[in-house]
């Protein structure tokens, strides 16, 4: 039997030996980088350095050491006469398998700067797994230690690596090598890219960061993967592991929270506010969102922008809730919170900036800018003979900050910077309008309307004015304003255009 050649070159030596002893045993031969070789060595295994094998001594530090032609070679040669006598004639020889893991580029580029993470950019190792990888006719790479064991095992069991072996442990090196360009890549653009401007080609490159228990539903599977660079944006203190759901949730009711001045609190539900206000501290704040609609928020997600304290945690524990999220929370609060045990505690960190937002349809990916852009009061416009009171304005802000976090078709009432009644999701304007109104009863007496975008027709201004609503914010760009304003000066309701859509799908 012919002579058979492994190629090892390896940083990460899990499992090294042991790969290397069961080769030896049945009858391979190790060829392997200085590190790597000094490494078998040591542990009693024959094995012949790359060096002996081309010729040629490592170089420039160590940048170049398998940019050879007898490596490459005989790492690509195919089954052909022609590929072997060529191979031969440089005093190559076929090699085989090539087990190889990349510089540890993340490390270096979270832990130093721009000169060390560009030492850790790996030029020869990616150059070997993509070799071995299109070669896979013939080649066995292990871009993994993981690898290891089930290539040994096929090895032990049949003589050889069955070719659906070596074509999926291909894919997971090609996997890989793309992974690692697209790191790097982000890396280098991080500090240049122009906010705003949606690239040419899109990378995606994630790292599994939770298992989920499963999907949206039971039968679907389900994970969160993040970017390698951003750290993990919460830490569970206590309860549950989060659902899928709970993520989404999660999302929702932090990013509204955050847009709200003060101590304030959100409530979501099936990704839709429920309930939010503004108050002068946290528990007040969590009490006035729950009031907006007591009977959604239960077992839904409470976000607030500033610290849990003891007086809020006790409020907290009157009705369940899936998941409670803020950016600290003080030890009595926690001691409190830890009698509601199915409860999640999350405590969130900082996100920085938030990226573009990406969501897949019809097989590829819709991609936008977040709709995060600061709006100055300054530049609306009221288009009615009556302008908005103090205290309306107030709450006309506080229902335009609320109604961007919400589903379109999306209505929020709000009266005293808490929401009294909100329609979400609906087909049509009206029917958001009729929701929001039902929901806040009596309490839409007096309130203010925020819509996400025009209304269409005067129709939804009729319904809020029967139920005492007395001013109005939205965007305007209707071809029937002139209707829809003169439905408000007829109530003697204040209007006010904003001239930006807040659409939420």
């Amino acid at each position: 039997m012919a002579e058979r050649y492994a190629l090892f070159s390896v940083t990460d030596r899990t499992g090294l030996v042991d790969f290397a002893r069961g080769l030896v045993e049945l009858g391979w031969r190790i060829l392997a980088t200085r590190g790597t070789a000094h490494a078998l060595a040591t542990a009693g295994i024959p094995v012949i350095s790359l060096e002996e094998w081309t010729g040629v001594p490592e170089i420039l530090g160590g940048r170049v050491k398998t940019l050879h032609p007898k490596v490459h070679a005989g790492i690509l040669a195919r089954p052909l006469e022609t590929d072997l006598a060529e191979v031969a004639a440089i005093g190559g020889k076929p090699i085989d398998l090539v087990a190889v893991n990349l510089y540890a580029f993340e490390e270096a580029a979270r832990g130093g700067g721009i000169e060390e993470a560009v030492e850790a950019i790996d030029i020869g190792g990616v150059a070997l797994l993509r070799a071995a990888a299109k070669n896979f006719a013939r080649v066995i790479v292990c871009s993994s230690p993981e690898d290891y064991p089930i290539v040994l095992e096929a090895l032990r069991q049949k003589g050889e690596a069955p070719l659906e072996l070596r074509k999926r442990l291909a894919a997971r090196a090609f996997r890989l090598t793309a992974c690692y360009d697209a790191m790097i890549a982000r890396y280098l653009e991080q500090d240049h890219a122009p906010s705003g401007v949606l690239p040419e080609t899109l990378l995606f490159f994630a790292r599994l960061a939770i298992a989920l228990r499963y999907g949206e539903n039971p039968h679907q599977a389900g994970a969160f993967y993040l970017d390698p660079f951003r750290p993990l944006p919460f830490e569970v203190l206590q309860g549950k592991p989060l659902s899928y759901n709970n993520l989404l949730d999660l999302e929702a009711a932090w990013r509204a929270v955050q847009d709200l001045p003060g101590p304030a609190s959100v409530i979501v539900k099936h990704n839709n506010p429920c309930g939010a206000a503004i108050a002068d501290t946290p528990a007040e704040a969590f009490r006035r969102a729950l009031a907006g609609d007591p009977e959604s928020a239960y077992g839904g997600i409470v976000a607030f922008n500033g610290e849990v304290d003891e007086e809020t945690a006790r409020a907290l524990r009157e009705i369940f809730l899936e998941v409670i999220a803020a950016p600290d929370y003080r030890p009595e609060a926690l001691a409190h919170l830890a009698k509601k045990k199915a409860c999640r505690v999350i405590r969130m960190q900082e996100e920085g900036n938030p990226g573009l937002e990406i969501r897949s349809a019809l097989g590829g990916f819709l991609v936008q800018t977040p709709n995060d852009e600061q709006e100055d009061p300054g530049a609306w416009q009221v288009v009615t003979s009556r302008p908005p009171t103090a205290s309306e304005w107030e709450d006309l802000r506080f229902a335009w900050q609320v109604v961007r976090h919400v589903r379109s078709n999306a209505i929020v009432l709000a009266r005293e910077r808490q929401t009294v009644g909100i329609g979400a999701g609906q087909m049509s304007r009206v029917d958001a309008v009729r929701i929001a109104v039902l929901k806040a009863g009596e309490r839409a007496r007096g309130a203010v309307l925020a819509s996400d975008a025009f209304f269409p027709f005067p129709d939804g201004v009729e319904v809020a004015a029967a139920a005492g609503v007395t001013a109005i914010i939205q965007p305007g760009g209707s071809i029937r304003d002139p209707e829809v304003i003169e439905a408000a000066e007829r109530q003697g309701m204040a209007m006010v255009f904003t001239g930006k859509r807040h659409f939420r799908h």
